[in-house]
């Protein structure tokens, strides 16, 4: 069918492969498998690529893994020409890399942008899969890799009265490319997760006023952001080095980079200088400091006093201080964030903190927000930090139906049920990339995503070397796998706080741990015995 965009290329109405979604893992997708000889067609939301990248372009918006490892690592032809300006890249950086990446590649002649996926279905008698767009597309396919990401779900908010409002909102999961001047304005921020801990000190600089509305605290850790180093980039590559010689060990470790030591194997001065110098360092390290914060209550609630410490001495006002504190559940459960200058920005004189946990909103009003107890906070502008429907949001914007019209939503009602993280029993040939039961989210994506693309792609090119139609999950597979994932979680300290990992954050979704905790390299060692077992797990028929 003829595409109601004109500027888009044609359509073909039959491909090997469709790939939903242009960010990292489906560009890389993408570029493996037409070099296998895969005829493949990609579609995208979005107007250009980038994932998440593209989306999340709100103030102060920033990756929270170091640029010297969060770029391909299959592709040096991408890399060597490419040049990060800082040690934590900003957003403009990354999706000006991701656009790198697919010019590098000649990807866009594949790409379908504009265009969303509206239906997905399974023809058992033909063995494919049939696929509806927005455009008016009607494709079918021998093989559905779903590309969507884990973080591409904005939880649009839901506040009543919103229609009311006089002023401009914005959410910062579908920010506008277009740049949203808050120069003298009062900004009232909704939540206080990554990318609201991102925006706060932005917005500040500019805004007359900003009210952040907090309902739970978070731990947050510095950035210690600057320049990136000749000496850091080499340290990346040790880095990257060191991980493919962990995924090729026998005995391979869980967690990249995970400290050699518990935290009582030092003593109370050695622990207080090592937090020190980890604080100091910046990133994500501290929730790997020792070997065991994530599985020993006492070992946590250590290093949980120790950023509460922190967050004391910076933020002056000791009421303020206090509400910033995270008290209810254990040290990075949550998402840990990684900031510049979020505690400090509420020691300026234009920002206030405001505790909608004790007086919740009320609604939205024409002039701003206002709460419970009727106090009224008037704004020009609101932000909405309400962070992601994660993990199976995207996923779901999809009407997909596998074998005997099973929808995918309905099949995944009490909690995402997959084998390995990358398919699920009733959908065959359909593979996702960091699904839910894989490690995504808990790591380096970009790595989770070339795992996936490695592993799908070599299943795909043996597949057709056997003449293979027909590729699915059995059953007793997918429940041993998925138990397997709840299990290894209970191992730990994650269930213990209300994060969108489990679904928390969106009223009416299953409370089921999603990500894989065993980390990347136990994950590939597993992926590699079921691959080399003659894809153990799967039913392929011919």
């Amino acid at each position: 069918m003829v595409s109601k965009d004109p500027n888009r290329g044609p359509v073909p109405a039959k491909v090997d492969v469709v790939i939903v979604g242009a960010g990292f893992g489906g560009m890389h997708m993408l570029h493996r498998l037409r070099n296998e000889g895969f005829s493949v067609v990609s579609f995208e939301t979005a107007s250009d690529v980038g994932g998440t990248w593209y989306w999340n372009n709100y103030p102060g918006a920033r990756c929270d893994i170091d640029s010297a490892v969060y770029h391909y690592w299959f592709n040096d032809d991408v890399n060597k020409d490419w040049r990060w300006p800082e040690r934590f890249s900003a957003q403009p950086e990354i999706f000006a890399y991701a656009k790198h990446a697919a010019d590098k590649m000649d990807l866009r002649k594949d790409i379908r942008f504009n265009t969303r996926v509206t239906s997905a279905k399974w023809n058992e008698d033909t063995l494919e899969w049939q696929f509806e767009t927005d455009q008016g597309d009607r494709v079918s396919a021998r093989y559905f890799i779903s590309a969507v990401g884990c973080l591409s779900a904005a939880r649009l908010p839901d506040y009543d009265g919103l229609d009311d409002f006089k002023g401009e909102w914005y959410h910062t999961g579908r920010w506008p490319h277009e740049k949203v001047d808050f120069t003298g304005k009062r900004v009232v921020q909704i939540g206080t997760g990554s990318s609201g801990i991102q925006a706060a000190p932005v917005i500040a600089k500019d805004a007359a006023h900003l009210s952040v509305l907090q309902r739970t605290p978070q731990f947050s850790v510095p950035a210690q952001n600057c320049a990136l180093t000749d000496e850091m980039m080499e340290q990346g590559k040790v880095a990257k080095q060191a991980m493919r010689e962990m995924m090729q060990s026998d005995n391979p470790q869980p967690f990249f980079a995970l400290a050699p030591k518990a935290t009582f194997d030092d003593t109370p001065e050695q622990r207080q200088a090592h937090y020190e110098a980890v604080w100091a360092q910046g990133g994500a390290g501290m929730m790997m400091a020792y070997n065991d914060i994530m599985t020993d209550e006492a070992a946590n609630e250590e290093v949980a006093n120790f950023v509460r410490g922190k967050i004391r001495e910076i933020v002056k006002d000791p009421e303020t201080a206090e509400l910033l504190c995270p008290t209810t559940y254990p040290f990075a459960t949550k998402r840990i964030c990684v900031d510049t200058g979020y505690f400090d920005t509420f020691n300026r004189d234009n920002v206030s903190l405001v505790d909608i946990k004790s007086d919740p909103i009320d609604r939205i009003t024409a002039k701003g927000v206002r709460l419970k107890s009727g106090r009224e906070l008037e704004a020009d502008m609101i932000v909405f930090a309400t962070g992601f429907d994660a993990m199976t949001g995207p996923i779901f914007n999809i009407d997909i139906a596998g074998t005997n019209g099973q929808k995918l939503r309905d099949k995944w009602e009490a909690g995402p049920r997959t084998y390995l993280g990358v398919t699920s029993e009733g959908f065959p040939n359909m593979f996702m990339l960091t699904g839910p039961g894989s490690p995504s989210v808990l790591s380096n994506v970009i790595f989770s995503n070339e795992q996936h693309v490695g592993w799908v792609a070599d299943f795909l090119v043996n597949a057709r070397a056997k003449g293979a139609k027909r590729i699915e999950a059995e059953r007793a597979s997918e429940d041993e796998w998925t138990n397997h994932v709840s299990d290894f979680a209970a191992q730990t300290l994650y269930l213990q706080a209300e994060s969108w990992y489990l679904g928390a954050n969106v009223p009416g979704k299953p409370r089921v741990f999603m990500p894989y905790v065993g980390g990347n390299a136990v994950y590939q060692k597993k992926i590699d015995e079921v691959a080399s077992n003659d894809y153990a797990g799967f039913q392929i028929a011919v």
